[in-house]
């Protein structure tokens, strides 16, 4: 998708109505800065704000996506060309999410046992060393944390017993035995446990 051609059909479309970029982000309940940073092509609009916006500018989904009016000639092949770039798009950001997952647990780590470390073998009051080791434990717990959630929500998980794909809930992954990326779930479809690999589309 080319956001800079949105972005100016999204100018064009709010101008059509007489609407400020301020105006436009009030009836959205978001700020005019985001609006400014679609108009210019610098991001898109969430998914969730998606539907409203189109109502408020009188076009569909689609015309936003293509940056111009569709025509109903081309609408069906229009259409198939957004929702393929919207996969891919998800896609390129779910692999970029799950590098970070291990940037933050490689660097959780490696602070924790730096800190235990420092704490073990420099010379320093106990309160100080109790207090790096606490310190440790809550960054380590903390990244954690944060690269289970990205688990969760980056791609998907493919049930081992029926092929059904899914996203697990946040606590379906915290209790889950693992093996790299592949986690031993519940699969919400057959309801039978199993080791659920991680996949990146659900049309894989």
């Amino acid at each position: 998708m080319d956001q800079i051609k949105i972005g100016r059909f999204i100018a064009e479309r709010r101008k059509n109505v007489n609407l400020t970029q301020m105006q436009l982000a009030e009836k959205l309940n978001i700020t005019d800065r985001a609006v400014s940073k679609w108009e210019t092509g610098r991001s898109l609009p969430d998914s969730s704000i998606m539907l409203e916006l189109c109502d408020v500018l009188g076009i569909t989904v689609n015309d936003l996506l293509s940056g111009e009016v569709v025509l109903m000639d081309n609408y069906n092949k229009e259409l198939e060309n957004n929702l393929l770039e919207m996969i891919k798009q998800k896609e390129q950001a779910d692999k970029r999410l799950l590098s970070v997952e291990v940037f933050i647990g490689i660097t959780a780590t490696v602070v924790l046992f730096a800190l235990i470390f420092v704490a073990a073998f420099v010379q320093m009051s106990i309160g100080l060393r109790i207090s790096l080791m606490v310190l440790g434990f809550i960054l380590f717990f903390a990244g954690c944390f944060y690269a289970l959630r990205i688990e969760q929500v980056a791609g998907y998980y493919e049930c081992k017993k029926c092929g059904h794909i899914y996203v697990p809930t946040y606590n379906s992954v915290f209790g889950a035995m693992h093996m790299g990326r592949t986690r031993y779930m519940k699969c919400p479809n057959c309801g039978k446990w199993s080791w659920n690999k991680k996949v990146l589309r659900k049309d894989k």
